[in-house]
């Protein structure tokens, strides 16, 4: 009897060990359970935005995709992917360079993928787009984290880092004698130009900056003033105020020197800071086909509500000297308001070559 319990228990031990070994062996073979096995990923390299296919074996119960440098995630659509195949883009914020992508399935398995993201970086606005030498600008974009050089393009002239993260660097502008400039920014993945170009302040034709330009002053129809409450650089900015209804034109007056024209200038440039509705304005001048104010509408710009937005307006469409060589006005008009005050700053009023 004893030896046949002793039987007993041993069969039923085994049976139990087999039961658990097939129940294993059954959860192994579940879809999206086993261990994702990675054979290729194509293309090897990408930056962000760009779609990524990987393929292999049980992909089809992924539940993580991460690119591995700083713990950056990838959105993903289980639907578009199969057992053989995971579909995926490179996150817009991964982080450049050579780094591992971890793939995840519900069981808590994983794969490790070598990859490189190419992340260069990107400037989409700037603090400012003047500059005087020593000055400190904030340019706003996209993997700058790691920004090794800063240049003037076409130049050998450094500036100076000041900070910099993901999305915003510090820099500060040297002197130079150029008029002005895009900037060779270099990171980790490589080297990009700006878009935007940077306008030197200290050789440009002021009319307006912190005070009047040299022969310059207050031409306003209108109340206006230098004013040190508000201004975009430096320490004021010209206030100006259009009456309701005036239908008025305010800026800046040369009566005893005036601006000669040159074939070297190319370039009006500002800063507005706008009143309390989206207005239009026209740009006016004196030696313009239109005359100073007079209704003169061919040179219109949209000036949003309560914010500084910057202007750079080619001269050979504003045409300052049409009717003459030597500029003596120049300023901004408006149809109205017809239903209040508003009040504008202006900052920067410069011309450039």
């Amino acid at each position: 009897m004893k030896a046949f319990q002793k039987v007993s228990n041993r069969a039923v031990l085994i049976f139990f060990a087999w039961a658990m070994l097939v129940t294993a062996c059954k959860k192994d073979d579940e879809p999206g359970t086993a261990t994702p096995v990675a054979d290729a990923i194509d293309p090897g390299e990408a930056k962000g935005g760009d779609v990524l296919t990987l393929t292999g074996k049980g992909l089809s119960g992924i539940t993580s995709i991460v690119f591995e440098k700083d713990s950056v995630p990838a959105g993903f659509n289980p639907n578009f992917n199969t057992d053989n195949a995971l579909i995926f883009r490179v996150p817009d914020t991964a982080s450049g360079g050579a780094q591992n992508i971890l793939i995840t399935n519900r069981s808590g398995k994983q794969v490790k993928v070598a990859f490189n993201v190419i992340a260069l970086p990107s400037v989409t606005s700037a603090s400012n787009y003047n500059f005087s030498a020593g000055e400190s600008l904030t340019l706003t974009g996209n993997n700058l984290q790691d920004v090794s050089a800063v240049k003037l393009t076409g130049t050998s002239t450094v500036l100076t880092i000041v900070s910099k993260s993901k999305k915003q660097l510090v820099i500060t502008l040297p002197a130079t004698t150029l008029n002005s400039s895009f900037l060779d920014i270099t990171n980790s993945t490589g080297t990009i130009t700006t878009t935007q170009e940077f306008v030197n302040r200290d050789v440009a034709y002021h009319i307006f900056t912190d005070n009047y330009g040299a022969g310059w002053d207050n031409g306003s129809w209108g109340a206006a003033s230098v004013s040190t409450e508000v201004f975009k650089a430096g320490t004021a900015s010209f206030k100006a105020t259009y009456g309701k209804g005036n239908w008025s034109a305010n800026g800046f007056a040369s009566w005893s020197i005036g601006f000669d024209y040159s074939p070297d200038y190319k370039y009006l440039t500002f800063w507005i800071k706008g009143g309390a509705k989206d207005r239009t304005f026209f740009i006016t001048g004196d030696q313009r086909d239109g005359g100073y104010g007079n209704s003169d509408t061919s040179a219109p710009i949209l000036v949003p509500a309560t914010v500084w937005t910057y202007y750079k307006v080619p001269l050979s469409t504003l045409k300052l000297w049409s009717k003459g060589t030597k500029s003596k006005q120049l300023g901004f008009f408006i149809q109205g308001p017809d239903d209040q005050d508003e009040t504008l700053h202006f900052d920067d009023v410069m011309v450039i070559k």
